[in-house]
Order: C-alpha cells, then structure tokens, then sequence
C-alpha cells in the first residue's frame, strides 16, 4: 500500500501513525540481528518502515535485499531509499526493478550526500543533479506504481541554508509527482511548526512527516544534532548536561523530552511520526509508551490472517500455509518463492522444487557452532535434551532449532501439558490449543474483520522413539476424531488420512466464505520432514563429531519419528495430550559415552511392551 494511503487511513481513523527508519549494517551478523530486531518492531505497530540507501549507493545491494526480505518474509510495508549519488541512469533502473520485483511500491527519492572521498556533492555523469529529476524520472517511467516520497529540511540542508529557498526547491519536487514529504531531524518544535506553515503558504500541500530522533546517550546526541546542524533548545541542554554520563538517566529524561515535542506536534495538526532508530528499538518503545502509542490487550493490532502475510509482488493474494512452518516464516518464504503453486498448499508433484537440494533455500540452523552450544549446552541423556525443550517452554529460552522465536502467548493455555510430555521425553515442536468461535478483536486468538468468528483444531507435532510408535498409532486410530502423520528421517510414512488438506484454523466474516488460512496435508509434511530432519543434523553437527551430545542428537534424529497428530472436534483441547497418559521412555537418564553408538533406542529387551508402554 502506498504510504500516502496509509497516512489518509490513520487520519479517517483519529490516530496517531508511527514509522521506523533502518539502516544496512555492516556485517553479515549485524544484518541477521537486524531482521531480528524488525521482526520484534513489527509488534509495535508500524504502518511503514523505510531503508536507507546509503552515500554513494555502497550498500545499495544490501538495501535492495533489506527490501526484498522485510516486504516477503516479515510483512512491513517497505519504503526504499534512493539517492542520486554515483548513481547512473542504469543503476537507479536496476535500483526501481529491485524494488518493484520486491513488492516495494513506496521510494523516498533523495539528492543524497556526497561520496567520503569528496567535500562536495557533483552530480554523476549520466545521473541527475537534483531529486527533483530522480521523481520526474521514476513517475514518468512507473507511473503511479511508486508513492514516492521527498526530503525536507525545517533548518536548511548541509551545503545550503537559506530555508525559504529549500522550500521553494521542496516545492518543485511536489509538482515533479512526489507525493509525501520526510524531514530531517529536528529538536526545535517551535520552529518546524512555523517551517510547515510556510511550506503550505507556498502550496506544499502533501503530508508532512517529522523526522524524530530519541535520545540514546548524551554523546550521540549532541554529535547528531551538530552533524545535522539541528538546534538543540537550551533548557533542554540544562537538564541533560548534569547527568550526561549516566547513560540510563540521559535516556530517562530524553524521552520524556522527545515526548513532549512529539505531543505539541501531534497537538498542531500532525498526525504521523516517523522516528530515526539508529537500528536500535529500546529509546523508540520509550518514547511511545510515553505518547501511549504501544499496542496493549485492550487495543491489539488486528491480524489479517493467523499467520503474518507476506507483502511479496505476487503472494500479497496468499491466505493459506501449512502450520509446519508456523515458527519458521523465512524459511517457509524461501522454500515457496520458486515452488510451482502456492497458495492452497498443492505443491504439485515430484517435479516440484519443493523436493529439491536444501542448501539452495538457506534454510539451515541460525546461529554459529559456538552460539548454539552456549544457548543448548551438550546434552548428554534424553533428560537433558527434554530440559532444554522445558526451558523453551518457560520462556527460558529464546529458540529451539524448529523454532525461530519465542513461545507465542496462544500457547499458555496448552504450556503446563506441554511441559510435562517435556519432562517425559516427547520432545514438542509446534503445538496449538483448540479455539471455538472467539471473537475476531480477541487479542491472542483473534485476526481477520472486526466482528468475526474464529476456529481451530488442537494441534500437537512431536518427535517419538520408535519403540512407542505403534501404540500411539493404536491408541491415535481408536478415536475417531483424530487424524495423524508419523514420517521417519527415510521418508517411511504412516497415515490415518485421506491426502487431502486438513483446514486447522478458519474464520467467519460477515459477506465472505469462510476463510481456511492454515492447513495439514500430506505432500507439504513430507517437504517439511526434511527441513525438520535437516535442523536436527545441523544442531548435532555443532558439537565434534565424537563427543556424546553429538552422538545423542544424531541418534534421535536417524530413529526417533516425526509426528504430527490433529483432533477434528475444535471443542477439544486436551485428549491429544490424554494419548500419552502412561505412554514413557527409557532410560531418559542414560548418557551417551563417547565410545557409543548414540543409538537412542533401548535394547530389544528393554523395548518389550509391557515395558515401555505402561497401562
């Protein structure tokens, strides 16, 4: 959606809209920890984020990438920074299909600074001098495709200060087809209210967005606002200078004064505040708690689907998943970006990639060798694999190889049941409690329209040792409300159901089908059962290839079975776990040695029904 198009919804609607601005790191792990960091921002509402391109377009690839994973994977609507420096004609028309491949449909066209290496700004043989020809170009060549979106500046530019003249320049940007404005950062309120004032007089008609930088530490501060040549007002400086070097009370008092600036613009017709993160989110949440703009269980973010929608050129119009990948969005995006059909989970046949090589999909454990083992330590018995799951489950824990975040608060319902199979040694994966008609507002279960309905079946994926698996089947097959999957790590699959798609979650809306948004089916257990299988190996292989955890973890990964059970009577939550009532383990407190096969499986003796199996 264009961001002229969310700003006029946010005004219809009396509130108050916030947008995020991000940077490209430097480091490839500094990007990882990014995507991280605007997966969580997400949570707090944003209508858009936008990603700087950088001076001179250095990191112009890292920021056509940042596009394309924050508008696939995560599902923020993506402004795309685009500059004129050292940007040739071909490179900005490479820059504009990037984007629009991306499903970026919003560029912030800007003259940009110069390269390091020069003092001042030239324009690049074959590029454009000004952004107001960048915004003539890329309207005239893509229409209306791009929102595009300006600089403004309330106390002049770097190599220019006469502000009337900037406004007068701002103006001619407007009329080339620019459609919103962004300012520089300010602290001066007094002034940017008066600065707009004149860009309306001047017949600046479009929206306005501050630019709003909070207050980290008293250093960064001061050298923003010289570098930006931002005024600072002197009572704010009296109150900071005492306690400049207590980092913690800077940004105490720092966002009580950006808070205060934020709500005399808010209080002069401002309605949108756009705020520098510096790729940091702590001093944002600050300030907007202080505004009141935080979500909160009484006013949610409504969820259009369970899952969050990709906003990808062509998979804006998908509303159905497998939940195998429920916890696993980015490797989901990856796997289906080339599958030959998506959505409503038909992934064709063999002939599909879907059935492919892994590696190609970049899909394997997060994290370094190092930082795994200091997250899951080196489990040694089944005792300490399942501590490790419990500790996930309490929240101890931030990810598990299946899991690429936290415990989603639908679970707490379901927590103690899971914890305790845990504890047991049936290792959990994904799970969901069943949901009978909440309302669609409802502020974990709900999304989809205001007042709706909302279903889902209880749902349980597990890892199973093989010497249970037949009695589980037996007593999974005695209730007819129970459907399963049971694959092991070769592909042997057993199967109560019909191999057709099994609607796990559903909504009912007023003047629309019901919607169907996550499924189970066969064929996509079968492509998630390697991705599942592959992360099991890529956690054992952080340890040496001869220590116990390896050999434990292999082990269960080469015997233990994959599981998947769904109860079709959505009124129940709780018979899936009833299935296991005296169903236990062995030798949950043996250790793998080093000189041991890592076999998880007891002897032939040992796995004599009447042993394994209590009644």
């Amino acid at each position: 959606m264009h961001v002229k198009d969310k700003l006029a919804q946010n005004e219809a609607a009396g509130r108050t809209g916030i947008s995020f601005e991000f940077f490209p790191p430097k480091t490839a792990q500094g990007v990882q920890n990014l995507y991280d960091r605007m997966d969580r921002m997400h949570a707090l509402g944003p209508s858009f984020i936008d990603i700087t391109w950088g001076a001179g377009g250095r990191l112009s690839d890292l920021t056509c990438e940042m596009v394309n994973v924050a508008q696939s994977v995560y599902g923020l609507e993506t402004c795309m920074h685009l500059t004129c420096t050292d940007m040739p004609t071909e490179k900005v028309d490479s820059a504009l299909q990037a984007a629009y491949k991306a499903g970026c449909t919003n560029i912030l066209a800007l003259r940009g600074d110069p390269p390091r290496e020069k003092e001042t700004w030239e324009a690049t043989e074959g590029g454009f001098r000004y952004a107001k020809h960048l915004v003539k170009y890329i309207r005239d060549k893509y229409g209306n495709h791009f929102d595009i979106g300006v600089g403004g500046y309330p106390e002049g530019a770097d190599d220019n200060s006469d502000v009337d003249l900037l406004i007068d320049h701002l103006k001619e940007k407007v009329d080339a087809g620019a459609s919103f404005v962004i300012t520089q950062m300010f602290y001066d309120t007094d002034n940017f209210i008066e600065w707009v004032k004149k860009c309306r007089a001047k017949g600046v008609n479009v929206p306005i967005i501050p630019g709003i930088m909070p207050i980290q530490t008293y250093a960064a501060f001061i050298r923003r606002a010289n570098w930006t040549k931002s005024r600072i007002p002197p009572e704010w400086l009296e109150i900071l200078e005492p306690v400049k070097n207590d980092d913690a009370a800077v940004k105490d008092i720092g966002k009580g004064l950006v808070a205060d600036m934020c709500r005399r613009l808010i209080a002069s017709g401002i309605n949108h505040l756009h705020f520098y993160t510096m790729n940091l989110a702590q001093a944002v949440q600050l300030v907007l708690d202080e505004l009141n703009l935080m979500p909160s269980e009484e006013t949610p973010i409504q969820r259009p689907l369970p899952w969050r929608p990709s906003l990808g050129l062509n998979r804006r119009a998908e509303d159905v998943r497998p939940i195998f990948w429920r916890n696993r969005n980015s490797s989901y995006i990856a796997r289906t970006q080339t599958w030959d059909e998506f959505p409503n989970g038909r992934w064709t046949d063999s002939r599909s990639p879907a059935f492919g090589e892994l590696d190609s999909y970049g899909i394997g454990l997060k994290g370094t060798n190092e930082q795994n083992i200091k997250l899951w330590g080196e489990p040694k018995s089944i005792r300490d694999l399942a501590h490790i799951f419990v500790r996930y489950l309490e929240g101890k824990l931030e990810r598990l190889p299946w899991s690429d975040t936290q415990l989603s608060s639908e679970a707490n319902v379901i927590k103690d049941k899971l914890i305790e199979l845990n504890n047991r040694g049936l290792l959990t994966i994904n799970s969901q409690p069943a949901v009978n008609g909440a309302k669609s507002s409802h502020p974990v279960y709900g999304w989809g329209p205001k007042n709706g309905f909302v279903y889902q079946k209880a749902y349980l994926e597990l890892l199973v040792p093989p010497y249970l698996l037949d009695e589980l089947i037996s007593r999974i097959e005695k209730n007819g409300d129970l459907t399963y999957h049971a694959v092991s790590k070769t592909g042997e699959l057993r199967t109560n159901t019909q191999d057709s798609p099994n609607a796990l979650t559903w909504g009912i809306f007023a003047g629309r089908e019901v919607v169907q948004p996550t499924i189970v089916e066969t064929i996509s257990f079968l492509a998630w059962k390697d991705e599942a299988y592959r992360l099991g190996e890529d956690w054992a292989k952080c340890h040496e290839a001869t220590s116990p955890s390896r050999k434990l973890i292999q082990g269960v990964v080469d015997e233990w079975y994959l599981v998947n059970i769904v109860n079709n009577d959505f009124h129940n939550t709780f018979s899936l776990f009833e299935l296991f009532d005296g169903l236990d383990l062995k030798d949950l407190d043996t250790e793998v040695s080093a000189d041991s096969t890592g076999s998880t499986q007891p002897s032939v003796k040992e796995a004599a029904p009447e042993v394994a199996v209590k009644n």
